[in-house]
């Protein structure tokens, strides 16, 4: 068992010491754009969590991110409490919003579910868009000041990879736990697992308070990086994106996400400098992707991994 779980965590660990020593090698540009990826990567895992293993519509996640980056922003600028204070109020702040939200959302079927999160993820992007006073309307709140630690590109770099990695950890403790278990049930069949006693709805409702809070997280390790908050971060777009990434890296795989938004982030930042028709390269790739592999690049690699394993236990 031992040696099972040191095979299992050697890659983890082989990646994870890659990405530690990249500011050393490469230019703060590159290291800009990998601090990018690992936000945008935790941000398609929160929400695969609650589509790809719950099964639910979360068409509108985005909304949860930007909560999390405006509660930061707003207590970093508009009161004399610690940073840190901000810094942990940001994915409570989102859990609490996911948590309000989806209590209106579990009641409905998975497409009335979707359609209401759009409606109230729209709503709170408008009230942020109009606000002036309050979020600085579509300027948005910029030289959101930041403690030394936290300042600069590799400061940002290493912080934002050492709370990823956390998260990492406790998204696949989630993920293999009893109740992760039970949520890609409720996918599976909902009605089936109402039958032997589960209480489907406070599962969903659950997943999506983690789910929230994880999209906080992230929220705030953009501020980090960016030290700046706009209305975009809740515009439905920025939704589609992140479910995009989850379905090219693979909807029912556990790490499927790092790698959609890995390839998202490279595409729109490097095919970008040469045309601004990136999107039109990601829609002819997507196009590609839902006729020849319509798992997922992760998900294609797994399936062909236990199909090996299988042919060996065989053999």
């Amino acid at each position: 068992m031992n040696a099972l779980n040191l095979k299992r965590l050697g890659p983890g660990a082989a990646i994870l010491v890659a990405a530690a020593v990249v500011p050393s090698i490469v230019p703060r540009f590159y290291t800009y754009i990998l601090a990018v990826i690992l936000i945008t990567a935790l941000l398609a895992m929160s929400l695969n969590m609650v589509v790809g293993h719950g099964g639910l519509y979360q068409f509108h996640h985005g909304v949860f991110y930007g909560v999390g980056a405006y509660t930061v922003a707003l207590m970093l600028t508009k009161t004399p409490l610690p940073w840190w204070v901000g810094f942990v109020a940001g994915p409570f702040t989102a859990a609490l919003m996911g948590f309000l939200i989806g209590l209106f959302c579990v009641r409905l079927n998975r497409l009335y579910f979707g359609m209401i999160q759009i409606s109230l993820g729209s709503l709170i992007w408008a009230l942020t868009f109009r606000w002036y006073g309050l979020t600085g309307g579509d300027d948005g709140i910029h030289g959101i000041p930041v403690p030394d630690v936290l300042s600069g590109v590799t400061r940002s770099y290493y912080v934002i990879l050492i709370v990823f990695s956390v998260c990492l950890f406790f998204l696949y403790r989630i993920y293999r736990s009893p109740f992760g278990t039970t949520l890609r049930a409720i996918r599976d069949n909902p009605e089936r697992c109402a039958a032997i006693g589960i209480n489907v709805r406070r599962h969903q409702l659950f997943a999506i308070v983690i789910a929230t809070f994880f999209a906080g997280v992230a929220g705030v390790l953009f501020v980090v990086v960016e030290q700046s908050v706009f209305p975009d971060l809740m515009f439905w777009v920025l939704s589609l994106e992140i479910m995009i990434m989850c379905l090219l890296g693979g909807w029912f795989t556990f790490s499927g996400p790092i790698l959609g938004a890995a390839l998202m982030v490279s595409l729109r930042t490097f095919a970008g400098v040469y045309t601004e028709y990136w999107t039109l390269i990601l829609g002819v790739i997507l196009i590609l992707l839902i006729f020849f592999l319509p798992e997922g690049i992760m998900g294609y690699l797994s399936t062909k991994r236990k199909q090996k394993n299988g042919r060996r236990t065989v053999e």
